[in-house]
């Protein structure tokens, strides 16, 4: 096998949202009969029970009607439009002002944002330290790039304040030679917020030893009552040249269809992620760019009533899980997801998830997605219709109940 055949294996996307339609159905051994109910997808939110920002379609309809000056954007977005973000995210992260020609990027995604820094910055053989769980594209990328992943352990379960990250073999990291340390904040899958302690000491360890950031903060908007935010941008310790910020408005904003994204900080970086771009995609779609418009603009309420929703389909979704015999489950701090440890089972947690799938019409990620050892936990979405979500545990109780060890 070739050194590329090797490196697509790694990249396995069978259990990403939206592929395990093409997952093998044969036929399994299934305790029981299969369990009526509602479809849901807990692999990703749904957008048709959390409507997008209103006024995203006018402004996608108005770059339309620009035509081709909307179209043909600089490949790090329009300038018009970067102007307007740069300001937003400036305030909202609470960071020193950010230069719209020099700190900003526009991409497909934050997906999109993530492939272009980490391609911006990782050379062969380099050390790269993500957290376990993190992500499932982390280490994917890091081995893409042919990297080599160091894993920083985060005891997310134990920690009273703060996400649990194992700081000290943080800081072995950065001896061993870790040139780039990458997590996302609030921590996709757990939903930990990392404590204004992690961030500060985070950043004076990147400062000492030189090492590069990238943090994903996605959902650093949608954050629960009775708890607090700290960006990382904002510390003013770290070398402003060493860090990248990813934030797009898919997720909470329900506007993932756009594919949209930025990444703001170094100009040295974002000049690489442009270069990048240019050959990856040229750039976010023109017309969707424009409904960047839309972010950080949404009408007066809008915001928490949308935080609000999330929270009462957490509260029920926790309290169920945990009163399912075995299962362990930490309370999200912010975004959307959960990650439930599951009881001891007689099938492999890969098995399970596609067992829920045919036997319960209920679909979530396996942990082996997050990181190698968490064979017995799963992701969830809970961005979702309340109740039929409220009823997919329901159903999750007795698929587990049939395969309990």
């Amino acid at each position: 096998m070739d050194s590329v055949e090797k490196k697509f294996l790694k990249l396995g996307a069978e259990n990403a949202p939206g592929q395990e339609r093409r997952q093998n159905n044969d036929a399994m051994n299934l305790v029981g009969d299969r369990i009526p109910g509602r479809s849901v997808d807990f692999s990703h939110g749904d957008v048709d029970a959390f409507q997008p920002i209103p006024g995203s379609l006018d402004n996608f309809v108005e770059g339309v009607q620009v035509g081709g000056k909307q179209v043909y954007t600089e490949y790090r977005g329009s300038k018009e439009i970067r102007e307007i973000t740069a300001g937003k995210l400036a305030a909202f992260t609470g960071s020193k002002q950010i230069d719209p020609e020099k700190n900003l990027i526009i991409t497909p995604g934050t997906q999109g944002a993530l492939f272009l820094a980490m391609g911006s910055v990782i050379s062969r053989n380099d050390k790269v330290a993500i957290v376990a769980p993190d992500y499932f594209a982390n280490r994917k990328l890091v081995e893409f790039f042919e990297g080599e992943v160091v894993y920083i352990e985060m005891d997310y379960f134990h920690s009273v304040s703060g996400a649990g990250l194992n700081l000290e073999k943080l800081e072995e990291a950065f001896k061993a030679g870790v040139k780039l340390f990458l997590f996302s904040n609030p921590n996709n899958p757990v939903g930990v917020i990392y404590s204004p302690d992690e961030i500060r000491e985070i950043a004076e360890l990147a400062q000492a030893y030189d090492v590069q950031i990238i943090v994903d903060e996605l959902y650093s908007r949608q954050v629960f009552e009775g708890h607090s935010y700290t960006h990382l941008a904002a510390q003013n310790i770290l070398n402003p040249e060493n860090l990248i910020t990813i934030m797009g408005p898919s997720k909470t904003e329900s506007l993932s269809g756009y594919r949209l994204g930025v990444a703001f900080g170094s100009s040295e970086i974002i000049n690489r992620m442009e270069k990048l771009q240019a050959i990856v995609s040229l750039r976010a779609g023109g017309y969707n760019q424009a409904v960047l418009k839309t972010w950080f603009h949404e009408p007066e309420g809008w915001m928490a009533q949308r935080i609000a929703q999330h929270q009462a389909i957490r509260d029920d979704l926790v309290t169920k899980l945990r009163s399912i015999q075995g299962f362990k489950v930490r309370s999200t701090e912010a975004g959307s997801y959960l990650f439930p440890k599951v009881p001891e089972l007689t099938v492999t947690i890969e098995e399970f998830v596609k067992i829920l799938r045919i036997q319960a019409n209920v679909i979530v990620t396996p942990g082996t997605e997050f990181g190698p050892e968490f064979t017995d936990s799963f992701r969830m979405n809970f961005s979702q219709d309340h109740s039929a979500a409220v009823e997919a545990i329901d159903r999750i109780g007795k698929v587990v109940k049939g395969y309990r060890k």
